[in-house]
């Protein structure tokens, strides 16, 4: 193979992002020279999800890979109801105050994730003492003291919050989740009101999966103006970026960072994955997390390990995302990945317990992927 009429380059960056052949050698070479963050310092924050376990019980390796790479970090579990808040006046701050030391101590900009969602909320939050579903006051009530109690704790500290998470249905029409039955249509305006009061220099954002899809990008744009038309605080959307091999055209990614961008506000990619295995046939793509199904050794193939023509295909897949960002980058503001390696991505057990998964840029013993290699080297 000839190679004299390539512009001239690194070997390292050559080897890996042209001959898809990178050694230990130079891999580790040019890991110990260059990271993510660095990069794209000048385009956008690149950040991760930070699991329980790793707060709780630091992995040396992980911390060193999360210091290196990232400079944005999200809590993957630990700012969600069920585990902050999970009993009536009980709160649990331990393992997100652990998320907000590690991130201070390593000027990480945060995202607190999330205020308020459908899912892993108890039951305890829609029910009186009898089971029965409170009224409309009480609701905002808890919802209040809520925000109150957990961005009151964080003020000046979490820079960026996901106010709302996955409030709408593949139509773009609203989730009839119990937040919305009890609370009604205002309920979105009411968790951006009570947030911006309780921390008025925080960033708000709304955050939801498969908003490339044209139907809900108009939801999104209707949630958007509402809350501008109501002179509430919004500064940005959030696209999650559960991506597979298959799905979604990235067409339609790029036609919704245009649209959101054109509302005033920023994108932001917040919890990036490429899934490389097939879904069961009756599954919706994105991330809705109470799919479940029995496991088909068809549907795992790669148990014992990503084989190189899918490799290959990652590799492709996030090169053609992050140069779609990197046109965009004027109104990307942060790009999260969703987990800091392979061995602890959710998508590893869902919606299968029991699969092997391969969707982020560092393998399970946390050591960087071709892919990563190809990312670089857009920016070189």
């Amino acid at each position: 193979m000839k190679l004299a009429f390539l512009p001239i380059i690194s070997a390292t960056l050559l080897s890996c992002s042209l001959l898809s052949a990178c050694s230990n050698e130079l891999a580790d070479k040019t890991a110990s020279t260059v990271s993510l963050k660095q990069a794209y310092k000048n385009s956008f924050l690149i950040g991760t999800a930070i699991g329980n376990d790793q707060l709780m019980h630091p992995q040396a390796v992980t911390t060193k890979l999360i210091e290196k790479e990232f400079n944005a970090a999200t809590p993957e579990n630990d700012m969600k109801w069920e585990r902050i808040h999970p009993l009536p006046g009980q709160y649990d701050f331990a393992a997100a105050d652990k998320f907000v030391e590690f991130a201070q101590k390593n000027n990480i900009f945060m995202t607190g994730h999330t205020l308020l969602w459908h899912s892993q909320a108890p039951d305890w939050i829609f029910e009186d003492e009898n089971g029965q579903a409170v009224s409309r006051e009480v609701l905002l009530g808890r919802l209040k003291d809520h925000i109150d109690t957990v961005v009151g704790r964080y003020k000046g500290r979490v820079q960026s919050w996901d106010v709302v998470n996955e409030a709408l249905n593949e139509d773009g029409t609203m989730r009839q989740s119990k937040w919305y039955k009890i609370i009604g249509e205002d309920m979105i305006e009411k968790a951006f009101e009570y947030a911006h009061a309780a921390d008025p220099e925080a960033e708000l954002n709304y955050n939801d999966y498969n908003l490339n899809n044209p139907q809900k990008r108009l939801g999104v744009l209707r949630i958007v103006k509402q809350l501008q038309d109501k002179g509430l605080r919004i500064d940005g959307v959030g696209m999650q970026g559960h991506y597979s091999l298959f799905h979604p055209d990235f067409k339609e990614v790029e036609d919704s960072i245009i649209a959101y961008a054109e509302t005033g506000v920023k994108v932001m990619f917040t919890e990036v994955d490429i899934s490389v295995l097939i879904f069961p046939e009756d599954a919706e793509a994105g991330a809705d997390v109470n799919q479940n199904f029995a496991l088909q050794e068809k549907l795992n193939p790669y148990s014992k390990g990503l084989s190189p023509e899918a490799e290959a295909a990652l590799d492709q897949r996030y090169t053609d995302l992050f140069e779609i960002f990197l046109r965009h980058e004027k109104d990307i503001s942060r790009v999260t990945f969703w987990g800091t390696d392979d061995g602890m991505t959710w998508r590893n057990n869902w919606p299968m317990v029991g699969r092997s998964d391969y969707p982020l840029l560092f393998d399970r013993q946390s050591k960087a992927k071709s892919a990563y290699y190809k990312i670089l080297a857009l920016k070189q």
